[in-house]
């Protein structure tokens, strides 16, 4: 039992295969021995397989047993038309190519959609088989309907599963330690403690992280603190922070989470919550700089801290608005905070200061701008509408449902598209196994896209692994059948074990692979086969020779349509974003220094990320050995020369930079190249390479208040290359930058 445990945590995937068996057997007893309906019968039970089985619903109870009704009048549609294809082979190969890549590529518009194709495929592939018999597809249709009513019924009452955290409460954690952080950074730069109580709501911080931020008790047990003895307080705890909100920042990655969690559909909702928690993540970066930026000789130092304490008190309410505990919140407070730091700067004169002493502040606004960004993110999760048409990273926030579905479909409608490529890769395998098995008059033919759905993976080595363990499971199955149709036993037999041994099949695939759930399914069909038909020892060799042809069809396919799968897809799409990002640099620059008209260098690279992101995902989904390149960091430089380039055009004056537009074309220049360089790396299949250090500059210092500006791009700039430079080894990613700043804290 403790095995079982170690294997299983919470026994999920016992209680699933018992919940899938209960009503399986349930249906198929149902219709073959009380209504005595032989056609219904293996609807009923392939119908339950199908959306209980195969498939992976995320969500609660609720939401899983909703969405399988919502789905009963598409299973209608896919049963009626592989009824009426199965009139020919080639009409049926013909509708299985269409409705594979159909089923298959609607999965872009998010994990429920994706988790629902496998079963979905399965509802055609049953009906399109000979023989050809529309008389009996209302028997097949009340079939399947009775298997989705009662496994939505199971998913409710027998055993349901627990529901797993909410996205948003991972974004409120994340967002909740942040705001610790900006406190304890404001605490730094003021030397004296903000409010208590005001960051980090006590139930999201971690324990120890609570207690050492000292924000969340109540007031009378916080010490009194003042002075250096405070700021020191506040570094203490900001570096105390910095390894717990990195990695619940870290965390909210898709790659980090289940295909089921990710906030991944094409709804206004789903995109907000990802821009949160791109946002986030580039704000834990930012905060990590300010550590490291000691300089308390800044320049408007006093008006940075008021703004960072400003932005600690947005995101705590966007913590617990996110955690269900406060009400929306807005930026109105925290506007006034970054008008207060920009008058600020305008009634300090930095001429004669190098452009050091601005850094600080510069970082600041940044930090304020993107708080700001992440406060609107939340808005428009939350549903509310801008009164106006949106620019930039949340052009969605206006747009109707339909009109998003229809861009996600549209944006990945291209063979860059690694969703575009698997549906096609999986449509055509489909296909081709129709027309074999039609025309060697296969008598169980499904069986051969029912392989094909097992073994059929992202890449060619990925398919490759997992035949010999579908091979040996089939064999060593169709043995056991063989041996128990020899006996010929009393067909009361097949009813009793039958049970039995589906939850142990459908236990089987979660706790000890694939071929133990193959050998152990081809038992489960061949004693549902023969209470349906007469059939004897041979529907073994069938079963095998079906798995042998299903197998060499997924691999031929594998070998010729994207062999690489995510790997080489994945370089392919990060080459084109670090592209795409150094047009974004200079770009942006030219845009502020000289009033260059703004082109379609954003939107290319907004559209470059989303591609990359996605083959980032099918990627991590693969198994494959180190990488020399950290493939999440690299991603991470590329979003954010599309953030901050986005809130320096919204912010900056553009065109009032020309006195330095040689110097800023020369840094905008030789950040681009460090990104021409990842690119060019990463498409011919090599590591990243050194940035080598930055090219001397002589920054005026008598431009008065134009220096802020310059201030302003020189840190997304010096930045950008920062990213790039921590970049180049695996290991050296903002968690371990961060466990570093907790180390040097001790």
């Amino acid at each position: 039992m403790n095995w079982l445990r170690r294997r299983d945590p919470g026994l999920l995937a016992i209680r699933r295969a018992v919940r899938v068996t209960l009503v399986a057997c349930l249906g198929f007893y149902l219709c073959r021995y009380v209504f005595d309906l032989p056609a219904m019968a293996p609807y009923a039970l392939f119908g339950t397989v199908a959306l209980g089985a195969l498939s992976q619903i995320p969500g609660s109870p609720r939401q899983r047993a909703m969405t399988l009704i919502a789905v009963l009048p598409v299973a209608w549609a896919l049963v009626s038309v592989g009824t009426l294809l199965s009139v020919s082979n080639w009409a049926a190969a013909a509708g299985m190519f269409v409705l594979g890549f159909t089923v298959s590529f609607v999965g872009v518009g998010g994990p429920r959609l994706v988790g629902l194709a496998a079963g979905m495929q399965l509802l055609y592939i049953l009906p399109c088989f000979p023989p050809y018999d529309p008389g009996s597809l209302p028997q097949r249709l009340a079939g399947v309907t009775m298997a989705v009513v009662l496994l939505a019924a199971a998913e409710l009452l027998l055993w349901p599963d627990p529901t797993p955290m909410p996205y948003r409460e991972r974004l409120a954690r994340a967002v909740a330690l942040l705001s610790a952080c900006f406190d304890a950074l404001a605490d730094d730069w003021s030397g004296s403690p903000g409010t208590p109580g005001r960051s980090a709501p006590a139930a999201l911080l971690p324990e120890a992280a609570s207690a050492q931020a000292g924000r969340s008790r109540p007031a009378a047990l916080v010490p009194e603190v003042t002075g250096a003895a405070s700021a020191q307080a506040g570094r203490s705890r900001l570096a105390a922070l910095l390894p717990e909100v990195t990695e619940a920042a870290e965390a909210l990655r898709p790659s980090r989470l289940p295909p089921g969690l990710r906030p991944a559909s094409a709804s206004r909702r789903d995109r907000a919550l990802s821009a949160a928690a791109g946002t986030a993540r580039l704000l834990v970066g930012r905060t990590a700089d300010l550590y490291f930026l000691e300089d308390k000789q800044a320049v408007t130092l006093p008006a940075a801290a008021r703004l960072l304490r400003a932005a600690a008190g947005c995101t705590d309410s966007v913590a617990s608005w996110l955690s269900g505990r406060g009400p929306l919140p807005d930026t109105g407070k925290l506007a006034a905070a970054l008008a207060d730091f920009r008058r600020a700067r305008t009634e300090t004169d930095p001429s004669g200061l190098p452009p050091e002493r601005l850094e600080l502040g510069a970082l600041a606004l940044t930090l304020g701008e993107w708080t700001k960004s992440l406060v609107f993110a939340v808005r428009i999760a939350s549903g509310e509408r801008p009164p106006a048409l949106v620019q930039g990273s949340f052009w969605y926030a206006r747009r109707s449902t339909p009109y998003l579905w229809w861009h996600r479909l549209k944006e990945n409608l291209t063979p860059r598209s690694v969703a575009f490529q698997g549906a096609l890769r999986l449509a055509a395998a489909l296909a081709v196994a129709r027309l074999v098995a039609g025309g060697l008059d296969l008598s169980h033919g499904f069986w051969v896209l029912l392989t094909i759905l097992t073994v059929l993976r992202a890449s060619a080595a990925e398919t490759r692994s997992t035949l010999k363990p579908a091979l040996i499971g089939t064999i060593g199955g169709s043995v056991v059948a063989a041996g128990l149709l020899l006996l010929n036993v009393d067909p009361t037999v097949y009813v009793v074990i039958l049970p039995l041994v589906m939850i142990a099949g459908f236990a089987s695939g979660p706790l000890l692979g694939l071929g133990w759930s193959q050998a152990l399914f081809t038992l489960v069909i061949t004693l549902v086969f023969a209470q349906v038909t007469p059939v004897d020892w041979r529907l073994a060799e069938v079963r095998v020779l079906d798995v042998v042809i299903g197998a060499v069809v997924g691999v031929l396919i594998g070998l010729f349509a994207w062999p690489r799968g995510g790997a080489g897809e994945l370089r392919r799409a990060a080459a084109n974003f670090m592209s795409a990002s150094a047009e974004v640099v200079r770009e942006t620059v030219a845009v502020m220094a000289s009033g260059s008209q703004q082109g379609t260098a954003l939107p290319a690279a907004r559209g470059a990320g989303l591609l990359a992101e996605a083959s980032f995902a099918l990627y991590q989904s693969e198994h494959h050995p180190d990488s020399p390149v950290d493939w999440q960091a690299t991603l991470l430089a590329g979003h954010h020369a599309v953030r901050g380039a986005e809130a320096l055009v919204r912010s900056c004056p553009a065109g009032g930079l020309l006195p330095c537009e040689a110097q800023l074309t020369a840094s905008a220049e030789d950040v681009a190249a460090c990104f021409t360089r990842a690119s060019g790396s990463l498409a011919q299949g090599a590591a990243l390479p050194p940035v080598p250090p930055p090219v001397p500059v002589p920054w005026p210092t008598d431009l008065g208040q134009d220096l802020y500006v310059i201030a302003d791009l020189r840190v997304w700039l010096l930045g950008l290359r920062d990213d790039l430079a921590g970049r180049q080894e695996p290991n050296e990613t903002l968690r371990a930058r961060a466990a570093r700043v907790a180390d040097g804290a001790a």
